[in-house]
C-alpha cells in the first residue's frame, strides 16, 4: 500500500480587474493497480468573497494498461450548485508523454458534462521546468440551475514556468488566457498567475 498527495496547483491568478485563489489538489492511496482517488479543484473570488466553482470527487481507480487507468466514483459540486454526480473517466500518460485527466459528469436528471486535462513538462534545467496546460470543459446541453450552457463552457490555455527548490516543493509564475460560455455571459480574459506546487 503507497500513498501519494499532489497540491498541482495552488496560486493566485488575476489581471486589473480579476483575483482569483485556485487550487488542484489530489491524494490517492492503494497499489499499482488498485486506488482509491481523492481530487478537488476550485477557485474563490477575493473580490466578491464567493466561491466560483469547487466540487470534490471520489473515485474508485484501476489499472488497465501501462500509464493508464480507468476511474469511476462520485463528485461533490459544492459551488455554484451543491449536486451530485457519477463520475467516469480515464487517466494516464499519453504518447510523447503527454498528462492526461478526463473524466464524464451524469447528474441526477441526466445531464452529462465533461472536463479534459491536457499537461506536458519540458526541462529547461534540472530544476526549472516549463510546463503547458490545456482545460476543456463541455456541456451535452443547457442546465439552467448551474448557469450551463450547451457546447464548451470553459476553455483554459496557459503555461507554468516552475523552479524546484527541492522536488516536492517548487514556486511558479505564469500566464492564462480563459474563455467561459454560460446562459448569461460570454468572457475572455488573459490572466498572470504566481503560487506553488508541492507533493509527498
Amino acid at each position: 500500500m503507497f500513498n501519494h498527495f499532489k497540491a498541482d496547483r495552488l496560486e493566485y491568478e488575476g489581471n486589473q480587474g480579476l483575483h482569483l485563489f485556485k487550487w488542484d489538489v489530489q491524494n490517492w492511496t492503494g497499489t499499482d493497480e488498485n486506488k482509491l482517488w481523492l481530487k478537488s479543484e476550485g477557485d474563490y473570488s477575493a473580490d466578491q468573497n464567493i466561491f466560483g466553482r469547487a466540487d470534490l470527487q471520489v473515485l474508485y481507480s484501476r489499472n488497465i494498461d501501462t500509464f493508464w487507468d480507468f476511474q469511476i466514483g462520485a463528485r461533490r459540486a459544492i459551488e455554484p450548485e451543491r449536486t451530485f454526480d457519477a463520475v467516469i473517466g480515464f487517466q494516464g500518460l499519453a504518447p510523447y508523454f503527454i498528462e492526461v485527466d478526463s473524466a464524464m459528469f451524469i447528474n441526477e436528471k441526466g445531464n452529462v458534462l465533461g472536463r479534459l486535462t491536457l499537461g506536458y513538462e519540458m526541462l529547461l534545467t534540472q530544476r526549472l521546468i516549463f510546463q503547458p496546460r490545456v482545460e476543456i470543459n463541455v456541456a451535452a446541453q443547457d442546465i439552467q440551475n448551474r448557469g450551463v450552457k450547451a457546447g464548451v463552457t470553459e476553455f483554459e490555455a496557459g503555461f507554468r514556468l516552475r523552479y524546484e527548490i527541492e522536488r516536492e516543493f517548487a514556486p511558479y509564475v505564469g500566464m492564462d488566457y480563459v474563455e467561459e460560455e454560460s446562459l448569461r455571459e460570454h468572457q475572455h480574459s488573459l490572466r498572470g498567475v504566481v503560487g506553488v506546487r508541492v507533493w509527498y
